[in-house]
């Protein structure tokens, strides 16, 4: 490992080392061991990506915030030195505006914030707790064991998405289905596109739909935007595709990852289970469980427009950033003990969901979610227990949204 990480530093010679790093199989919930390294020997450390092409890697806390929060950091990838995926089938592309800068980026998600808006979200609250309660009768109803991640985690967010966008829940094997081959790593750029084109395509259609018969949902809301000529329609369907992937994929994976680690940390299960009546609390361990484990593990990349001098370092402009955030979530300095998962702690300054103008859009959807799920879970099924071992549950390490592809339980 020496070797492989001699030019960490910034001025280290030797080798730069290959960025993505693997995790260490027998510790599923941690950040790669090389990526805690070049945490250690410093904030920011130059990697080398699957073209040859180098980027600083921003392996701390400060640092990630104050980069993901300065106008002279670039989101759009036509930039110069905009660091490219992780691999030759990863594609690449614009998806809507969390790939642009403001003011266009401003303007357009304007457009779709008020959905998302802390009270809008509160109100929906009652709705997602019997959605959660209904799905846990059906699986009391059977007998065990079960696939937590289809019989629960999946269907959870990609109702209440369906619901607000206007989509038919009926149609959501289509689309959770060419979401899987979007997101995984080794899915060809030609399949990943094709995926990409059929939702598309569906999405479009259901905008156009709403052109002349509008509901009470956001499609129509988007398809108002269209016929106000403030949107094209083709910017009306790149919208309504971030939101119905990011809207169910990134929580299910964040329900059943979730679940699993409390399964291996019985101690802080059983106070979850025994606070389980306390929203507070229940909010507070949310928090912890999104500092602690980590979906979105390629990072967040950027190019820099400017000069800009961060840790004694002068990053050019016209190179690339990539800011990961289950490593600055894992910094010592901001989180004490950061390896540890802690429900009591107060991690609600972490960066899962990023920082600045592009901190994700639907977090409050997704806290609330994760709010009902986890204070209800494990208070009604109170024997739920992993049916196997660990080393046996299938990690999602093939895509570029980290969880599990299915999780076993009984009870």
């Amino acid at each position: 490992m020496t070797d492989s990480l001699a030019g960490a530093a910034p001025h280290a010679a030797g080798p730069v080392p290959e960025f993505p790093m693997p995790r260490a199989a027998r510790c599923p919930f941690d950040p790669p061991p090389a990526l805690a390294e070049l945490q250690r020997q410093g904030p920011l450390a130059k990697v080398r990506q699957w073209d040859g092409s180098e980027s600083w890697l921003v392996t701390r806390y400060a640092e990630q915030r104050a980069l993901l929060g300065d106008p002279r950091v670039s989101a759009d990838p036509d930039r110069p030195g905009y660091p490219t995926k992780a691999s030759p089938a990863a594609g690449e592309g614009k998806l809507s505006f969390i790939m642009m800068d403001d003011p266009e980026h401003a303007r357009l998600r304007r457009m779709v914030t008020a959905p998302f808006a802390v009270k809008r979200v509160e109100a929906l609250r009652p709705t997602v707790q019997r959605i959660v309660d209904g799905l846990i009768d059906d699986l009391l109803a059977g007998s065990g064991p079960a696939d937590l991640v289809e019989s629960f985690a999946l269907p959870i967010p990609s109702l209440v998405i369906c619901a607000l966008l206007g989509v038919p829940y009926d149609d959501h094997a289509f689309f959770q289905d060419h979401t899987r081959t979007m997101v995984h790593r080794e899915a060809t750029p030609e399949q990943r596109g094709e995926a990409s084109r059929e939702v598309a395509g569906y999405l479009a259609g259901l905008i156009g739909a709403r052109l002349d018969q509008p509901a009470d949902d956001l499609l129509s809301a988007l398809a108002g935007r269209v016929t106000a000529g403030e949107l094209t329609h083709q910017q009306a369907t790149e919208m309504a595709l971030l939101l119905l992937i990011a809207g169910h994929e990134t929580t299910a994976n964040m329900i059943a990852l979730g679940t699993l680690a409390l399964l291996q940390h019985p101690e802080q299960l059983a106070l979850l289970r025994e606070k389980s009546d306390d929203p507070a609390f229940v909010a507070g361990a949310v928090e912890e469980l999104l500092r602690y484990l980590h979906i979105t593990h390629l990072g967040r990349r950027r190019a820099v427009t400017e000069d800009i001098e961060i840790a004694g370092q002068v990053i050019k402009a016209g190179e690339g950033l990539i800011m990961v955030n289950e490593i600055g979530n894992r910094d010592p300095a901001a989180f004490p003990d950061p390896d540890r998962l802690d429900l009591t702690r107060d991690a609600r300054r972490h960066v899962a969901f990023g920082f600045g103008v592009h901190q994700c859009l639907g977090q409050p959807l997704a806290r609330m979610e994760l709010q009902v799920v986890y204070g209800t879970l494990y208070r009604r099924i109170p024997t739920l227990r992993l049916a196997g071992a660990l080393r046996d549950v299938p990690f999602k390490h093939d895509a570029f949204i980290y969880g599990v592809h299915e999780l076993p339980v009984t009870w």
